[in-house]
């Protein structure tokens, strides 16, 4: 086994003081040009590395944050919003110990009780989708920050998506594209505990508004969040008298529902019907025939967001809200007048 040396090795090697090798190792810049460098030769020759224990008894830091997410690890936007979080961690020299607390309540208090007693600096806490969440008085203990999710006492910062602009900026795109008969598929009821339902219906009412076209009621329908309510609503939609020339599905999976629909009726996308969808599923827009145009989640940037606003000396409790992109692919057409 190698030998591990210690700051009095190198301090015997380099013929100075052990003070003097400590204030090298944490870059004081008081030591002189040339003991700094008789010292750094030392430790470059033979390979030191400093205990990480021992520096963090030295700094009162642990360089770790506690990322608890309630079932997101295991859904499709996990990957992009982890890896904003470790990047942005990464940058700054810290690591993240992840819990997935799998949407338990207990398990995420055992999750928060083991990161406190590892001493970690602060924690994120990311939920499966926008929505509020109550979290416990324990939370208080350590700064704490919150993605794709707010309190409702306003207590912690937090960053979800701009559902508004997302669903308003998809609507103006088919506007722009000389579509007025456009049509509204939610993932679920405007009255359930989503918030991104209720934000994306009234951009799209916003954008209608603004373009002085009336909103059809017949148009807006409600279905599931999945691939079968975007069929059988889509299918509804081409049943009316006057069906849409587009459809806006408020999630990728309800527009993998509703491509199946324009088919099974003899039609296409985007010849006869454009599309667009909302959330940016890789596994889903890049495989349907025409790929999907959709209104992206910005889950890296949430993930950057936390680990940078949680390491400000004094974070502010305030809503932040980031926008969500058009990302354009073949789904579109524009409607010749």
């Amino acid at each position: 086994m190698a030998k591990r040396y210690t700051i009095q090795d190198i301090a015997r090697k380099a013929e100075v003081g052990v003070g003097t090798v400590s204030r090298v190792l944490n870059d004081d810049p008081n030591v002189k040009t040339k003991t700094r460098s008789k010292v750094q030769a030392v430790i470059d020759k033979i390979g030191y590395q400093p205990s990480y224990a021992a520096r963090s008894l030295r700094t009162q830091k642990s360089n770790t944050i506690g990322f608890i997410a309630d079932a997101v690890a295991t859904t499709p936007f996990a990957v992009n919003l982890i890896k904003g979080a470790q990047d942005a961690a990464w940058e700054q020299g810290k690591l993240l110990l992840i819990v997935d607390a799998d949407n338990d309540p207990a398990r995420r208090e055992r999750a928060l009780e083991s990161m406190l007693e590892r001493e970690v600096e602060g924690i994120v806490y990311a939920a499966m989708y926008h929505q509020e969440v109550t979290l416990s008085d324990a939370f208080r203990s350590v700064p704490t920050v919150l993605v794709d999710c707010y309190s409702q006492d306003e207590m912690y910062p937090s960053c979800v998506p701009d559902e508004f602009q997302g669903a308003y900026d998809a609507t103006k795109e088919l506007i722009r594209n000389n579509h007025e008969r456009i049509a509204l598929i939610l993932g679920a009821e405007l009255e359930s505990i989503y918030p991104a339902m209720r934000g994306r219906y009234q951009g799209y009412c916003e954008a209608l508004k603004e373009a002085g076209i009336d909103l059809a009621p017949e148009f807006v329908r409600v279905g599931e969040g999945n691939a079968h309510s975007g069929f059988s609503e889509t299918s509804a939609l081409m049943n009316l008298p006057e069906p849409p020339t587009a459809i806006f599905c408020c999630t990728d999976r309800m527009a993998l529902g509703t491509y199946d629909a324009v088919k099974a009726v003899g039609l296409s996308v985007p010849d006869d019907i454009s599309v667009i969808g909302f959330d940016n599923q890789p596994v889903i827009v890049e495989q349907l025939h025409p790929p999907l145009s959709t209104m992206a989640l910005p889950h890296e940037e949430m993930g950057h967001w936390s680990i940078n606003t949680l390491l400000k000396p004094t974070p502010i409790p305030e809503r932040q809200v980031l926008p969500c992109p058009y990302i354009k692919r073949a789904s579109v057409k524009r409607l010749e007048v």
